[in-house]
């Protein structure tokens, strides 16, 4: 690993972020909640901080896979230190502990919260809180690629190790681009968004708010009651659409934009996504329906369907405390929790097209049994899923098995109760927000053990950046093939003997 390039890149990256700090600040002086020194001070230690590191740290031209692993996971978290910042100038929170779980969960887009209150903080944090959903949701490494040329050096590298899904889809020939069309399909989207809920009543603040969310499955309210605040049909409709469109593969999108529409049908991920959320919607309502819960057929698809997509897109949203719903609904939900919704879009969790490429190759499998010499292949659409993509796979559901009993035994260890524990692991490992439970809609995380919020904290940076980026900084192998880093006094020093 090339240290000094490594720590140059993050330094860009944090002056980049400083300056994302500085957009609550029109917030808070039209609200006069006297946040501006809050934002200044926090832009000017991100400042600071990334500052020093490009004016010790030389540039290297020559980034490789492993570097784009140590640049990804580090730069997330300095971000979210940098992101806590806000929440703990302004004294909303009681540790830093806590400024930290709220600032990951925001930019994880996981959308848990410690905080029994949202209202307690002011206009313009809480406008942060939607902030870092949003830069999170596409990608801040995606964000640095498409706006920043400097980071075109080892770009592909950082591409591939923050997107998720288990295959890269490259929609133009520089990779800068491809973060560009991405970047543009997602602005468009959530300007329409707001736009949309603005029409409905909402006020541009909370229009805006909810947007950024929504289009990055976050599920960050301004309200504590979330969107079922509003009691708005039609801002449940909006909201459900676009979270049904931030869960489908962004590229689909892209090529929606450009008339070609018959490209969504025809993917085999998207059909299965849509098969998967009408299901369990209608399953749900029939659940509900017979225990009683809702009379009115309207009432009973409104709050499904919401809380249906809310969780298969793992945008964390609600309008109903569905842990008060049958057993069954609450297994298929949490069942939905681990599937997420499709690669190559905002949504977090296992992703629709493992589960699908899963089982055709348990199928593959079965008939080998009944026919040995029959010779059979794995396709998604007419092409053939490559080898190794499929070892991918295997050992990425492996590797998420491990992580999640590793991460529910210490949580439990630590005193919380078996529901409360794993589904707060599943919430955050899969970037959903809500578990059941004391971590159910209606709750919130904020009475965990400390030591229990850093191990969720980990969960959602690893569910977010889909395990193996993480895993990969814990191996010994890695870390040992590290050379120290070129400082730019010692770069010159050599410059000045060589000349003598």
């Amino acid at each position: 690993m090339r240290t000094g390039g490594v720590f140059n890149i993050l330094g860009k990256l944090l002056i980049l972020l400083s300056l994302s700090l500085l957009t609550p600040i029109p917030f808070s002086l039209w609200f006069g909640d006297g946040m501006v020194p809050v934002f200044l001070v926090s832009a000017g230690c991100g400042a600071l901080l990334g500052g020093a590191m490009v004016l010790l740290f030389l540039p290297e031209h020559d980034l490789g896979y492993r570097d784009g692993f140590a640049v990804v996971v580090l730069s997330w978290l300095l971000f979210a230190f940098i992101g806590a910042l806000p929440y703990h100038f302004c004294g909303a929170m009681p540790s830093f502990v806590d400024c930290y779980f709220e600032s990951m969960s925001g930019f994880t887009t996981t959308g848990s919260t410690i905080l029994d209150r949202v209202e307690v903080l002011p206009a313009s944090v809480l406008f942060w809180r939607a902030m870092t959903h949003w830069l999170g949701g596409m990608g801040i490494i995606v964000l640095s690629l498409a706006v920043l040329p400097l980071l075109g050096i080892g770009g592909m590298q950082l591409f591939q190790a923050e997107m998720p899904g288990p295959t890269k889809d490259r929609l133009a020939p520089r990779i800068q681009d491809t973060a560009r069309i991405l970047w543009s399909a997602y602005l468009l989207l959530t300007l329409v968004e707001i736009l949309l809920l603005m029409l409905g009543g909402l006020s541009f603040f909370d229009a805006v708010c909810h947007s950024f969310a929504t289009l990055a499955t976050g599920g960050f309210s301004t309200h504590t009651a979330s969107v079922g605040h509003f009691q708005s049909v039609y801002v449940e409709a909006v909201i459900i659409v676009f979270m049904f469109l931030a869960g489908v593969n962004f590229s689909l999108h892209y090529q929606g934009l450009r008339g070609r529409f018959s490209a969504y049908w025809r993917n085999e991920e998207f059909r299965l996504y849509v098969i998967l959320s009408t299901s369990a919607v209608v399953l749900i309502m029939f659940a509900n329906g017979y225990h009683g819960i809702y009379h009115g057929l309207g009432e009973n698809l409104r709050t499904a369907a919401f809380q249906v997509y809310t969780v298969l897109t793992t945008t964390g949203f609600g309008t109903a405390d569905f842990d008060k719903w049958p057993a069954v609904c609450k297994v298929l939900l949490v069942s939905l929790m681990f599937v997420g919704g499709c690669a190559g879009s905002t949504g977090g969790g296992i992703k629709v097209v493992r589960f699908l490429l899963f089982f055709k190759y348990a199928r593959l499998q079965l008939r080998s049994l009944v026919h040995p010499r029959a010779v059979g292949a794995i396709k998604m659409g007419n092409v053939k899923v490559p080898q190794e993509v499929m070892v991918s796979i295997l050992g990425f559901f492996a590797l998420y098995i491990g992580f999640f009993l590793l991460a529910s035994l210490v949580v439990t260890g630590l005193g919380v109760d078996l529901v409360t524990g794993t589904t707060a692991v599943i919430a955050t490992l899969n970037n959903i927000g809500p578990g059941l439970h004391l971590v159910g809609p209606a709750q919130h995380f904020g009475h965990l053990p400390p030591l229990a919020k850093v191990v969720l904290v980990i969960c959602m940076l690893a569910g977010r950046l889909e395990l193996y980026t993480v895993a990969v900084l814990l191996t010994p192998d890695f870390w040992s093939m590290a050379r120290k880093p070129l400082w730019r006094w010692s770069a010159r020093r050599l410059v000045d003997k060589s000349a003598a």
